[in-house]
């Protein structure tokens, strides 16, 4: 009986163990010839935006290293769920790969159901760059660096107004942790989309926008707006003259825009690490830098480790934000 009992206990050992030596030897076997067939990067955006522009920036490149193309296949809808949900369905082999945005970040606490688990069925292989945004108001608007827009939201309350491209858009989220930040309470006019909000504020209907500061730079530069502050932690180097919120007063309202790249869960790590290192090469190339510094941002040299760190602490601010300012979509 005992002896049985202690060969079955033996062969479920033997069993489980050949079945895991199996798995890995596929995994290894797979990731020793990968990648074999053109890669599928999903963007989860329009063509023409930012997200696009920076895959199709990385795209080439890194199939330089990879030594077979890369293509970019544009998905969007709902914010990024719809080319998301197609991703973290596909095969985890490291022939379809995923570039989102920072909203990935803010979905799971603006939408009461996600047709997948942000943190769960995705693994990034790295974040491309952040993009800062920038204080901005209308040139005829009085109010000269970020005490003096504190000082006119504080005379009453909503007097001053910012307009976003929607609920739960980037800028809205902006200016709700600003509102936190700076213990003010600002009047939120939501627009259906960006270009109509900016135009409004250019036009002096709404005095205050949070914009990215690869798109809003040339209306800085035209004098249509006045740049109060940069959301980095550093100064822009194409804005010099453009304090920090922290150097204005304002602590804890570090705010980017960002893209990253991502592969569906349980893609072997072999793999993750293999277009992880293409990406990273990717980035070293002198117009990938060059692209990226002319639009104002901070190119990123991290691992997946990293960047998954990162990742989870954006996810930990907005759902935080999003809650304390009771935040919805609706």
């Amino acid at each position: 009986m005992f002896f049985n009992q202690l060969n079955e206990v033996t062969t479920k050992i033997f069993l489980a163990t050949f079945l895991l030596l199996s798995a890995n030897f596929v995994a290894a076997q797979s990731a020793g010839t990968y990648p074999n067939k053109p890669i599928v990067l999903v963007v989860t955006y329009p063509p023409g935006g930012g997200a696009d522009a920076m895959a199709r920036l990385v795209a080439p490149r890194m199939a330089d290293v990879l030594k077979q193309s890369v293509v970019v296949e544009n998905r969007p809808g709902a914010s990024g769920q719809i080319g998301a949900a197609s991703v973290a369905r596909a095969n985890p082999d490291g022939y379809t790969i995923m570039l989102d945005a920072s909203s990935f970040a803010a979905n799971p606490s603006l939408f009461k159901k996600l047709p997948y688990d942000s943190l769960k069925a995705f693994k990034p292989i790295g974040v491309i760059a952040l993009f800062p945004n920038v204080v901005l108001v209308n040139s005829g608007f009085p109010a000269q660096s970020v005490k003096d827009l504190i000082s006119a939201s504080k005379k009453h309350t909503n007097a001053v107004a910012y307009a976003s491209s929607g609920n739960g858009s980037a800028q809205h989220l902006a200016g709700a942790l600003f509102e936190t930040a700076a213990k003010v309470e600002l009047l939120h006019i939501p627009y259906k989309g960006g270009g109509p909000a900016l135009a409004d504020v250019m036009a002096g209907h709404v005095p205050l926008f949070f914009g990215n500061l690869a798109s809003s730079l040339p209306h800085i530069q035209s004098g249509k707006l006045r740049a109060l502050a940069v959301t980095s932690a550093k100064r822009s180097p194409i804005l010099p003259n453009v304090p920090t919120l922290a150097e204005a007063g304002i602590r804890d309202a570090e705010i980017y825009e960002w893209n990253a790249i991502f592969v569906p869960a349980g893609t072997p790590d072999a793999i993750v690490s293999k277009l992880s290192e293409a990406l990273q090469m990717a980035l070293e190339h002198n117009d990938v830098k060059a692209r990226i510094a002319q639009l104002g941002g901070d190119m990123r040299h991290n691992s997946p480790n990293q960047a998954q760190s990162f990742i989870q602490e954006q996810v930990n601010l907005w759902a935080r934000v999003i809650k304390e300012r009771n935040i919805t979509i609706d």
